[in-house]
């Protein structure tokens, strides 16, 4: 199956990261907006361009919002939870990590991306099985991050956690039974663990971690979505990291 990214920033973060594309297909017509320095940066970077009926490009995006452009890329290049550490490493920082426990929303694992990428986050590891990976809904949902973000995948989440505690990470999950977040210290290098949509963090996950963080509630429903979720606690994070 061809790896298509379709979307103004996220066909412009392929082309800046230097990610291999086959060609961009643009629709025909004058060049307008965030189109103009988008098709600049292809012909600098030698990327073929061609200009088609609008018609293929809604076939190709499958109902999703392309913008006019869309691009054939080469699948995505995962990295591994050293490269990881070695970036916090390299930035001078404790390591900053976000682990997806099962997502399968590419929806939701694209929104965690955008606002990881925003908040700090150094990487993301999520698991081989039962989650999704990054494929062009992820990267369009993402805004273009995903092409910043490192992304590891790992066999056993629990393992990995257990691996790098020995490394000296933290870890708190989001679940509404913990301790409100305001009083969870997440300082220095931290994993945060976001749970699937509908089970949460699965219980030989949240058995490994120190902490059990709990979004304050007022409403009447008691229940965030899991990308909603994440940033709400990454930024704390980042707070209390800054503060």
């Amino acid at each position: 199956m061809e790896n298509i990214i379709i979307g103004r920033n996220p066909v412009m973060e392929a082309i800046k990261s230097g990610r291999t594309i086959e060609k961009i297909l643009i629709k025909k017509g004058k060049y307008e907006g965030s189109i103009v320095p988008l098709v600049k940066k292809a012909k600098e970077a030698g990327i073929i361009i061609q200009e088609v009926e609008r018609g293929k490009l809604d076939a190709i995006a499958d109902g999703g919002n392309h913008q006019g452009v869309a691009a054939y890329v080469s699948d995505f290049k995962y990295s591994s939870v050293k490269d990881i550490l070695n970036k916090a490493s390299e930035m001078g920082e404790a390591p900053f990590v976000v682990l997806c426990d099962k997502i399968t929303d590419p929806h939701n694992l694209g929104a965690i991306i955008r606002t990881a990428e925003c908040a700090g986050v150094h990487g993301i590891i999520i698991p081989k099985r039962g989650s999704v990976g990054v494929n062009g809904t992820v990267e369009k949902t993402s805004a273009g991050a995903a092409e910043h973000m490192l992304i590891a995948k790992v066999t056993n989440l629990a393992q990995t956690i257990d691996e790098l505690k020995k490394q000296g990470m933290w870890f708190a999950a989001a679940d509404m039974d913990g301790e409100e977040m305001y009083n969870v210290d997440l300082k220095g290098s931290l994993g945060i663990i976001i749970g699937s949509e509908g089970s949460g963090v699965s219980r030989l996950v949240k058995e490994k971690c120190d902490f059990i963080a709990a979004i304050p509630m007022k409403g009447k429903i008691n229940s965030l979505n899991a990308s909603v979720a994440g940033g709400i606690l990454m930024y704390e994070a980042l707070r209390q990291r800054r503060y």
